[in-house]
């Protein structure tokens, strides 16, 4: 295995609850009120469609999906969802610092360190930087073809993580370890809060399928858990695996996907620009950056 490269779940599309529309030349992040399913390739108009998202839309209301019928990939909470504080390299997108909240791996002059992670709200390079919660979510949606593969949501809102985190822990939980086995469906929900001056913010929640109790779910994991132990299928094998390939690396997101997660995930907070720059700077998106860089010319001046 290649030291220093994260082996992660397989994906083969996103799940999102937003997109990346242009404005005025620049492209920024807009929030939605309803499931995206795409694949993993971008045209100029932006991620194309995955096929599975036309079979969901069929049956939703409005023409908006908001439920996925899903399946995780494993038994363990902390391998279907990775979550940290992390900061990311508005210029180039490369991932600078990532923490648990007591310790962290940053990138230095001398390479990347140990240090000590005091999460966002002590850390003075977090201030500085634009550190926020990333959360990555693997899953495999009703009806796609290929077994161990995934699709991912991604997300830095505090509200979805912290459910989804609970939500995996407390199926884990009930389930006897058997998580893997449950029916389950991602779902959208909304909630208003002073911040959003009381405007509606969407965020992800898993839980149990429509029409299904606890007890029947459960009950039902058991007897697949079996099933599938008794067919030689080696989940805590598979769980080693995963953990082992997760470790592997500093950093999970690599330098593909990086710039993609600065430009989704990480605009600038007064102006909405996916460079990261102050009020009253130029506005150079992220992949016209890297352009400038790969190909040697000169970036634009900062100001204007």
């Amino acid at each position: 295995m290649i030291k220093g490269l994260a082996i992660t779940p397989p994906v083969i599309g996103r799940i999102s609850i937003g997109k990346i529309v242009e404005k005025n030349g620049k492209r920024l992040p807009e929030k939605d009120d309803c499931f995206t399913i795409t694949t993993q390739v971008q045209n100029k108009d932006g991620w194309l469609l995955h096929p599975l998202h036309a079979k969901l839309i069929e049956g939703a209301a409005n023409a908006k999906i908001r439920s996925i019928p899903v399946k995780v990939l494993f038994n363990s909470s902390d391998l279907n969802l990775r979550a940290e504080y992390s900061m990311f390299d508005r210029t180039t997108g490369r991932p600078m610092c990532v923490g648990d909240g007591e310790k962290a791996k940053r990138v230095g002059v001398d390479g990347i360190a140990d240090v000590v992670c005091a999460s966002p709200d002590g850390c003075e390079m977090a201030k500085a930087g634009g550190c926020k919660p990333y959360g990555r979510l693997n899953v495999a949606i009703d009806g796609q073809e290929e077994e161990l593969s995934s699709f991912v949501f991604r997300t830095t809102g505090f509200n979805s993580i912290r459910t989804l985190t609970a939500r995996l822990q407390y199926f884990e939980a009930v389930s006897g370890g058997n998580t893997r086995y449950l029916p389950l469906q991602l779902k959208l929900r909304a909630k208003s809060t002073t911040q959003s001056h009381r405007a509606p913010v969407y965020y992800v929640d898993l839980c149990l399928r429509d029409g299904i109790s606890l007890e029947a779910a459960v009950s039902q994991a058991l007897a697949e858990a079996v099933k599938s132990e008794q067919a030689g299928v080696g989940i805590k094998a598979l769980e080693l695996i995963a953990r082992a390939g997760l470790g592997n690396g500093a950093f999970e997101d690599g330098e593909e996907e990086a710039p993609a997660v600065v430009e989704e995930f990480y605009p600038d907070a007064e102006t909405g620009a996916v460079s990261g720059q102050a009020v009253g700077q130029t506005v150079v998106p992220i992949t016209t950056k890297l352009t400038n860089k790969l190909a040697g010319k000169n970036q634009v001046p900062a100001h204007a």
